[in-house]
Formats: structure tokens, sequence, C-alpha cells
């Protein structure tokens, strides 16, 4: 066989590995068995039963190797008529492939929406040169055929989402990131969702937030959510997402809770996930929330609760009333409230300095600031 031939009987990894300026046909390796055998194409249709004429489109891949040739050809040209059959339904792969690289030609375009490059970074996607096979790796990422089936699953969805107008500025980069969180949360075994499970799991959680280091609460804290059927996932938003964290149902029994890592410091994140977690168990399940710090969004009542929950669950509203009237609101005196509510001094600063006790430079050297793996430490 020639370099060609086995190449082309050799199966192709992703379509990046593969810009098909040739396509070797099953033909071609029978016209190197003949060519080994001095046997004429005359000859080789005495021998099929086949016509001369029949045997020519063989050769150029104009007829179709069906299980009857393979067969035939399994008695005259040995191999076995699975190799056949597997070398036509090859050549009708890469046809097809490269039938389909030419129509994507036309979308390329659509690169320009997505945070290609943070894609790239953050390992989403594979960076390849021929940009039609850059817009294949992209609708692979996201699991659709094609642009316009896209827009129906992900940018429409997300421009009508009950979020901050800010992120409707660039869907695609907020759809981007709600696609990984998808992603990341299908490798994830939970159980079925249970409310009252995971209103108990939530108490657990929260004694994680004295956890200085991600490595050790971020693995415990996705083991307990997991038992009441909620997967947590972290995934860095890219350029033109400010969302904070988001809540997805992925059916009715699988919950997802996507953070961020936006504001890198304790007293965010863990106030985004209480915030998220009270979506889950306040708001129905047939809504996506993205939500944004700070903000109230477009459906504000809704967020004014996730908000209150988070609030009062992570600081209980008389305890917290009692600190603010009778302390002094230094360091020694955060460190002792926190210790006793059983969270982070962070939470408390970032809650003081948002209720306007404290000025927003003050006491941030309790806070917790995180560094992720996809940043480099400065």
């Amino acid at each position: 066989m020639t370099s060609q031939t086995k190449r082309a009987a050799t199966s192709f990894g992703s379509l990046a590995d593969f810009a098909p300026d040739w396509i070797a046909t099953p033909g071609d390796t029978i016209a190197d068995l003949l060519g080994e055998r001095g046997w004429t194409q005359v000859e080789l249709a005495q021998r099929t039963g086949f016509t001369t004429k029949h045997i020519n489109l063989l050769l150029k891949g104009d007829a179709p190797i069906t299980q009857d040739t393979a067969i035939k050809l399994e008695k005259v040209l040995g191999s076995t008529a699975r190799f056949w059959l597997g070398l036509e339904a090859q050549y009708r792969e890469q046809l097809a492939r490269k039938a389909d690289v030419a129509a994507l030609a036309a979308d390329v375009g659509w690169l320009k929406e997505l945070p290609l490059a943070e894609m790239v970074k953050f390992g989403w996607v594979a960076r390849v040169q021929d940009k039609a096979l850059q817009v294949h790796e992209c609708l692979r990422y996201f699991a659709v055929s094609g642009v316009a089936a896209w827009r129906l699953q992900y940018q429409q969805p997300v421009a009508a989402y009950r979020a901050s107008p800010r992120l409707t500025r660039a869907p695609a980069a907020v759809a981007t990131w709600l696609r990984q969180g998808e992603r990341l949360a299908a490798n994830r075994r939970c159980e079925d969702y249970d409310k009252t499970k995971f209103e108990s799991v939530l108490a657990q959680v929260r004694a994680l937030t004295r956890e200085r280091e991600p490595k050790k609460f971020l693995p415990e804290l996705q083991r307990l959510c997991a038992q009441a059927g909620v997967a947590v996932v972290l995934a860095p938003a890219p350029t033109g997402c400010p969302v904070s964290g988001a809540t997805k149902w992925l059916g009715t029994n699988k919950a997802l809770i996507i953070l961020s890592v936006r504001g890198k410091s304790d007293d965010k994140l863990w106030f985004t996930f209480f915030h998220e977690a009270g979506h889950l168990l306040k708001h129905g399940k047939s809504l996506t929330f993205l939500d944004t710090l700070g903000e109230d969004g477009l459906n504000p009542e809704e967020e004014a609760e996730a908000d209150a929950f988070a609030r009062d669950f992570l600081l209980p509203q008389q305890a917290y009333k009692n600190f603010v009237t009778h302390e002094r609101l230094g360091a020694p005196a955060v460190r002792a409230f926190a210790q006793a509510q059983g969270v982070a001094p962070g939470i408390v600063v970032g809650r003081l300095q948002f209720d306007k006790h404290l000025p927003w430079a003050q006491l941030n050297e309790l806070k917790v600031k995180y560094v992720w793996g996809h940043e480099k430490s400065e």
C-alpha cells in the first residue's frame, strides 16, 4: 500500500488534526493490490463478477462498497469484509467532513463574538489555525451542530435571563461561561436533589468558610452539595462576562451552582455561594439566575430574597445587630465575633463594609485573597 493509503486506513483524532487537502478512496487500496498482483481492471471484473465499468467506478470512489461488494473483495483481494466496509465508511466520513468544513467557512465571523483567546487560555478549546476548523471545535464545545442552533440554545436564552442588563451586552461570553459550568457538572456524580438535605448540608458548608485554602474547602464543599443533588463548580469568567455566580437546573433532579471567582476574596465567594443556594431553595426549577455582585438585575424581588438568605444565614440578624451596636469595630472585635459565629473574619468585614459601618478600604487584611489555577501569583 502507498503511504497515503495506509494513512487512509487509520482513524483520525479530532477534526483539528485533519485538514483534508486530499481524500484517499477505497479504490486507492484496490489499485495498490492490483498493481502488486499484476492484475488489470478487466481481470478483477472477471474474478468478482462485476462489469468493467463498475470496477472503474469503484476505483474512482464513485461506486460505494456495499456489504455484497465487501464480501466479494474479501474473497478476491483478501483481508476481511469489515476492513473493506471500514475503508468505505471512512471515505464517506471524510467527504462529509470536507463538505462540513466548507460550509463552516461561512461562519468564521462567529468566532469574533466568542472570547476565543480565553477559551484557549483556560483549556476549554484547542487553538486551530484553520478558522473553519476552529468553528468546528467551538461548536463541539457548545455541543451544537451549527451557529444557528447555538443562537437558539445559548444566545437567546442568555439575553432573556433575569439578570443585570450588563450581561446582555456580551451574551456570547456569558453563554461560554455557562456552558463550561454545564461541562464541569456533567462529570460530577450527584444524588437526586433533596431540598431538606440541601438545607442540612448548608450548615456544614457554613463552617467551611473558616478554611483559608481552596484546595481544602472546595472538594468538601462539592462533596457535601453532591449528596443533596447540587453540583458546585468553579469556572473563570471570560472578558465580557461580569458574573459572580449562577444557578441552573440540569433536569428536575440535579441543580448546578457555578461560581466565577470574580472578586477573589472569601467574603465575595461565600456570599455568592449562599446567594445561589438561596435561589435553589426559594425559587422555581424552570429559572436560571445569573448574578452580579451588588446589582439587583431584572428580578429585584427574587434577588433580594436570595441576598437576604445569604446575609442572614452567614450572620444571623440579631447577633449581627448586637455586634454593630455594642462593639468597637476593630480587628480584635471582628475576629472575636467571627469566631463566635463560626465564620471567617473576612465575611464579617465584607458585611460591615456593605452596610457602611466600615470604609471599603478598612480591615481588608482580614479577608482571604484567592489565587486560582488559571492565574499567577503576584
